[in-house]
């Protein structure tokens, strides 16, 4: 009961901070049992998702029940090595992920006028 209220006497926490983690550099083979494993040491977790097609292989999401789990796990395991690799322990920002949709959706959008007024980027 003394480390919830130490816990709960934090300052304030950056604004990044949250319950939500995405997780880069994994091995393509880890099991959800083998991050349960790693992550479940540092707190309650609610859901842990890997990534399992082409684009998203050797990353993951991990929802913490509590917020100080999740910077806890932050804190402890960004560079943590798996399997020879070294985790990339990152708090989930829907904004910067909206970012790099959107910014596909341009370049797509882009290709799609050039074909359509036949202009071409390539150098002849």
């Amino acid at each position: 009961m003394a480390t919830i209220s130490l816990r709960r006497g934090n300052a304030r926490l950056p604004p990044e901070v949250n319950r939500v983690l995405y997780v880069r550099n994994l091995p393509f083979n880890i099991t959800s049992e083998e991050m349960y494993d790693i992550f479940g040491k540092y707190g309650a977790i609610r859901q842990i998702r890997v990534g399992t097609n082409k684009d998203t292989r050797g990353t993951a999401f991990v929802v913490y029940e509590d917020i100080y789990d999740a910077k806890n796990a932050v804190d402890h395991l960004s560079g943590f090595n798996v399997a020879n690799r070294y985790l990339i322990v990152l708090y989930y920002q829907q904004a910067k992920m909206s970012k790099k949709v959107d910014q596909k959706k341009k370049e797509e959008e882009i290709v799609k006028l050039q074909e359509k007024y036949g202009v071409s980027t390539k150098e002849k």
